[in-house]
C-alpha cells in the first residue's frame, strides 16, 4: 500500500483513479504548517500539492520514504527541486492541463480590452450612461502578434483567425512549412511591433526572455497597439509598460501575470488603461480537474509501472555512470546553451558526434543533455532529461548520432552541429585531464576555452590594435574581461575571438563594440550550466 498525502484544494473528481485504486491511500489534508507538514511527511511515498504549500529543504529533510512530489499545474516554483534531486526525490507536473483555459482566457482578455468591458461595467454600475467614450475596436481583419508559438499561443492564433485577424508569428522553432499549413505569417519580434493591432505573449521566462517587451519594443509599436500577457511576470517590463502607456506610444494592455504575486501593491492593478486578473489563466473547474487526473494517473503509473512522463527534474545516474561520464554530461549541456546562442536560426536539425573511448558507452544521458541545452534557451525550465527528445520532436527538429571510437585529436570528443537549411554551426568540446571541460572547435576555428557564465564571441578582421580598443569600450562600460581566446586561420584573415566577462554585456555595450573597424559579428553567450575542473 502506497501513501500519498495532499496537501493543498485539489478537484477530488480529478484524484478518483488514485482514491478508488486498491494499491494506494491516500489522505487530504489542506491546513498543514511547515511545522506539521515536516513532522509526518516521513510517513507518505508521494506528496501533492498546487502552489499554495511551500516545499522547502526543512520538509524534504524529514522526507525519508518520499519518492514523488507531483504539483497539479505547470510551475514549481513553490518546490525546492535542487533539494529534492539531491534526496533522490522525482518532481512531476501537468504542463498540458491549462491549455484551453489559458488559451480563452487570453481571448477573454483580448475581448474586454478591445470593447472596453470592466470599465464601461464600473461606468454603468455608478449610474452613468456613457456610450460614447467606451466606443471600442473591432478585431477583423486587424493584425494580431503572437510571440511564442506553442500550444497557447497556436491556440489563441486559430480563435483569432476565426474573427477573421491576420496572425504574426515568432518562435524560434516555428518551420516556414508550419506557418503556411496554419496560414499565419514567420515575423520577427521587431516586425511584430512594428505592425500589430494587438499582440498576446506566450513564452516561457528565461533568460532570453526576460524583459523581451521592453521601451525598445514600444519605440517601434504603433500607438493604437493593445498588448497582453496570459503567460509569465517579467516577459514585460512593467516600468516600460506603464511609461509607454503614459506617454501615449501604445493604447491598452491587460496582464493576468506579474513580476511580483500577489499583485497587491503595483501601480499596474491602479492603472486606468491596464485591465488586470489576479493569475486566471488556469482558474478554470476544468483545468483543475484536469491537471488532478494528470498528476493522479502518473503517480499510478510511477509506482505501478515505473514509467515517467513529466518529470521536472533529472533522474538520478548511478555511482559508475556518474563517474564515468559525469563530467560529459556537464560539459555537454554547456556546448547545447553555446551552441543555440551562436546560431541566428531556429534549428531544423541537429548532429552529434562522439569520437573516442567515450563513443564505446551508452551516451544517451549526453544526448539528452545537449538537446536540454539547446532548447532551454527557448523553452525555460519545462525541458528536462526526460522530456527533451519528446520536445525536440514536437518543436519538428530532427537529430543524428555518429559514434567512431577512434580518437579525434582527444581521448574523446563530442560535436555537436545545428543545422536550418545552408545555415550551420559546429562546436567541438571535450575534458582534459587536469584543465578539466574545454571548448575546442567552433565551426572550423580552433579554440581552446573554459566554458564562463558570461562569454563574448567576437569574428573579425584581424589586424593590429583591434584588441585595445575593444578593451577600452569594455572598460568604459564597466565590464571585467577575465580572459582572452583567439582562433585564426592566418595572419591578417578572418579571427574569432572569445571573451569570459564577469557581468553580462548590455545591448548599448554590443552597439559601442560594433563601432570598431573590423568587428563583424558578435554574440552574447551566457550559461546556466555550472561545473567543477
Amino acid at each position: 500500500m502506497y501513501k500519498v498525502i495532499v496537501v493543498d484544494p485539489i478537484s477530488e473528481e480529478g484524484l478518483k483513479s488514485l482514491i478508488d485504486h486498491k494499491d494506494f491511500q491516500v489522505d487530504i489534508n489542506t491546513n498543514l504548517n511547515e511545522e506539521e507538514l515536516t513532522q509526518i511527511i516521513s510517513n507518505y511515498d508521494a506528496l501533492i500539492v498546487r502552489s499554495q504549500t511551500q516545499i522547502t529543504p526543512n520538509i524534504l529533510s524529514s522526507a525519508k520514504n518520499l519518492r514523488v512530489i507531483a504539483r497539479a499545474g505547470v510551475g514549481v516554483d513553490n518546490i525546492d527541486v535542487d533539494c529534492a534531486t539531491k534526496q533522490g526525490i522525482l518532481v512531476i507536473n501537468a504542463p498540458d492541463g491549462n491549455t484551453i483555459s489559458a488559451t480563452e482566457h487570453s481571448m477573454a482578455m483580448i475581448l474586454a480590452m478591445a470593447r472596453n468591458i470592466p470599465e464601461a461595467h464600473r461606468s454603468l454600475q455608478s449610474g452613468e450612461w456613457d456610450r460614447k467614450t467606451y466606443r471600442g475596436t473591432e478585431l477583423y481583419q486587424k493584425t494580431l502578434g503572437v510571440i511564442g508559438a506553442g500550444r497557447i499561443g497556436l491556440g489563441v492564433a486559430k480563435r483569432a483567425q476565426s474573427f477573421g485577424m491576420n496572425i504574426l508569428a515568432f518562435d524560434p522553432y516555428l518551420s516556414s512549412d508550419d506557418a503556411k499549413r496554419l496560414e499565419i505569417t514567420r515575423a520577427t519580434v521587431e516586425e511584430i511591433a512594428e505592425q500589430s493591432d494587438f499582440i498576446t505573449v506566450h513564452t516561457p521566462l528565461t533568460p532570453k526572455t526576460k524583459g523581451l517587451i521592453n521601451e525598445d519594443f514600444f519605440n517601434l509599436a504603433k500607438p493604437n497597439l493593445q498588448i497582453i500577457n496570459v503567460a509569465r511576470g517579467g516577459i514585460i517590463d512593467e516600468e516600460a509598460l506603464i511609461k509607454a502607456l503614459d506617454d501615449g506610444k501604445i493604447a491598452k494592455a491587460a496582464l493576468d501575470v506579474y513580476n511580483n504575486e500577489p499583485a497587491n501593491n503595483t501601480p499596474l492593478t491602479q492603472h486606468d488603461k491596464i485591465i488586470v486578473t489576479p493569475h486566471l489563466g488556469a482558474s478554470t473547474i476544468e483545468a483543475q480537474e484536469k491537471v488532478a487526473v494528470s498528476v493522479a494517473n502518473e503517480i499510478i503509473d510511477i509506482f505501478e509501472h515505473n514509467n515517467v512522463l513529466h518529470a521536472v527534474n533529472a533522474p538520478q545516474m548511478s555511482g559508475e555512470v556518474e563517474a564515468e561520464l559525469r563530467p560529459f554530461v556537464e560539459l555537454s549541456r554547456t556546448t547545447g546553451e553555446i551552441g543555440i546562442q551562436l546560431f541566428d536560426k531556429g534549428p531544423r536539425e541537429l548532429k552529434i558526434k562522439y569520437h573516442g573511448e567515450i563513443a564505446l558507452d551508452d551516451t544517451s544521458i549526453i544526448t539528452r543533455q545537449l538537446v536540454k541545452g539547446v532548447l532551454q534557451q527557448d523553452l525555460g525550465d519545462h525541458v528536462n532529461l526526460i522530456n527533451a527528445l519528446v520536445l525536440l520532436n514536437e518543436q519538428g527538429v530532427t537529430y543524428q548520432i555518429e559514434k567512431n571510437s577512434k580518437k579525434h585529436g582527444f581521448s574523446n570528443y563530442i560535436e555537436l552541429e545545428l543545422i536550418n537549411k545552408e545555415h550551420s554551426i559546429r562546436i567541438g568540446s571535450t575534458v582534459l585531464n587536469g584543465y578539466g571541460p574545454r571548448i575546442v572547435k567552433i565551426n572550423d576555428y580552433p579554440v581552446d576555452f573554459k566554458p564562463e557564465k558570461h562569454m563574448l564571441f567576437i569574428y573579425h578582421t584581424d589586424r593590429p590594435g583591434i584588441v585595445g580598443k575593444m578593451g577600452q569600450i569594455l572598460g568604459e562600460h564597466n565590464i571585467n574581461i577575465a580572459s582572452m581566446h583567439l582562433g585564426r586561420h592566418s595572419i591578417g584573415g578572418e579571427a574569432l575571438m572569445i571573451l569570459s566577462i564577469d557581468t553580462i554585456a548590455s545591448e548599448e555595450t554590443i552597439s559601442d563594440l560594433y563601432a570598431i573597424d573590423g568587428f563583424k559579428s558578435i554574440h552574447k553567450a551566457d550559461i546556466n550550466s555550472t561545473f567543477e575542473t
